[in-house]
């Protein structure tokens, strides 16, 4: 990628000595991971303009810079656009067509991270591969996963998230997905997308820009992915528990919190396999890789390996040890089928049973009944201890108080209230689940917990 060619993909008007036809090393948006020879996309944000950032990555050795008004005193080349975050996007789409390795794509509900860990972990026992980092999701982040594909690489693994109508075709255009995978469809951003219809019309524009001779994966145990049919000649390939997916598994074996054993059914391959992260929701994941490994060539052996190895990420179903509690950090983000999923998680811990939970966003005009039917699933399940903090939780904990179970319950209306009253509720032994939107911040909640 010359200046020039990234002045033609995103129609930017080029100014300044080219240098010849010099490569740039990098694309980026944050001025501190600038390289000697890299490109800077100079956007405006709520709290920083990276225009101001223009003189620095110079003095960095920046090869040129991509940007809205013209600088001052700039010194390198800069490429003069309307939108650097539209460039952003144009120009990762221009790479990606450059680019001849397959790419999954990964989008749902619920599970997108775990699932794209769990996929990564297989291709990469044949693969050299290069995965989404973060939350490097979204129209900002996608396209600069994209840009770091590098030549060595050889399958690249992309999560793709949503909250309204018209992102995924954006996101699309520039993945182009050899491979689509959906996990579910579940009740998330109904504040945008309406309804479970609406969030399967938004996910499905994955095939816009879809390979039509890639293969469209999906949770054949989801009653509207059962009958998406995707893009191309192949048939989709259906995962799940039910013996009537193409990918499914038998013989599942619950560990608690040190995952599951399952034999895998594909064709005519029969293996067990042990998944080493919590919850049983991690067997379907297993079956997409497992599904996405078969379709790129992977042997059983290899398949296995891979999912036997996978790691959890940090905020998503994450187990951590600590001298006298058991926390189970999955505070990156919330929804109400991903709140039921964690709490029948944590009921597999031993120990008293504590649920921190807080506000779930982007639920629409149902949110306090949402947020009330995960106070009853607490109260059903007999969790000991319930403690909410959040607005919206209130409703979380006036459901699960008139329910009149086991359960102690306590609110506050602000996480940093309950902060300082934690540590007089919990006692050594306790096993606690932390979960909330990631607005909520509950990352704070896990450093404090880590420093009892």
């Amino acid at each position: 990628m010359t200046l020039e060619m990234i002045a033609k993909a995103c129609c930017g008007e080029l100014h300044g000595n080219t240098v010849g036809e010099k490569e740039a090393s990098c694309v980026v948006i944050d001025s501190r991971k600038m390289e000697k020879d890299g490109i800077f996309i100079a956007t405006r944000g709520e709290r920083v303009d990276g225009h101001d950032f223009i003189p620095r990555v110079a003095e960095e050795g920046a090869l040129g810079v991509v940007c809205e008004k013209e600088p001052e005193n700039c010194g390198i080349p800069y490429i003069l656009v309307k939108d650097s975050f539209k460039a952003l996007q144009d120009i990762a789409e221009y790479y990606r067509k450059q680019l001849t390795i397959p790419v999954i794509g990964i989008t749902g509900s619920v599970g997108k991270t775990s699932t794209k860990e769990m996929i990564a972990a297989v291709l990469s026992q044949k693969f050299h591969i290069l995965k989404t980092e973060g939350n490097f999701n979204n129209e900002i982040g996608l396209p600069l996963t994209v840009l770091c594909i590098r030549q060595e690489h050889e399958a690249a693994v992309l999560e793709m998230g949503i909250s309204n109508f018209g992102e995924m075709h954006r996101l699309s255009r520039i993945a182009k997905p050899d491979i689509c995978v959906m996990t579910n469809i579940g009740q998330c951003h109904l504040e945008n997308l309406g309804s479970r219809e609406g969030i399967l019309k938004a996910k499905s524009e994955i095939f816009d820009y879809a390979n039509p001779e890639g293969y469209t994966i999906v949770n054949g145990d989801d009653d509207m992915l059962c009958l998406v049919k995707g893009k191309g000649d192949h048939k989709p390939i259906h995962f799940g528990r039910n013996p009537s997916n193409e990918v499914f598994a038998s013989d599942v074996m619950n560990r608690g919190l040190l995952g599951s054993h399952a034999v895998i059914h594909m064709g005519l391959s029969v293996f067990p396999v042990e998944i080493p992260l919590p919850g049983e929701h991690m067997v379907n994941n297993a079956l997409a890789a497992a599904a996405v490994g078969n379709c790129l060539g992977l042997t059983k052996e290899q398949i296995q390996t891979g999912i036997s190895g996978v790691q959890a990420v940090g905020g998503r179903s994450h187990v951590i040890a600590l001298p006298s509690l058991t926390v189970i950090d999955d505070c990156y983000n919330a929804n109400p089928v991903s709140m039921k999923a964690a709490i029948d998680l944590l009921m597999m811990a031993i120990g008293r049973k504590v649920a921190i939970l807080g506000d779930m966003f982007e639920l629409g005009e149902r949110e306090k009944e949402l947020h009330g039917e995960v106070g009853a699933y607490v109260a059903e399940k007999g969790i000991d201890v319930l403690i909410c903090a959040g607005e919206l939780s209130g409703c979380m904990y006036e459901k699960a108080l008139s329910m009149g179970g086991k359960s102690e319950v306590y609110y506050f209306e602000t996480r940093d209230a309950m902060l300082a009253e934690l540590k007089d509720i919990l006692k050594p032994g306790d096993s606690v689940l932390v979960k909330a939107s990631h607005g909520m911040q509950f990352e704070k909640v896990v450093e404090f917990l880590t420093t009892l």
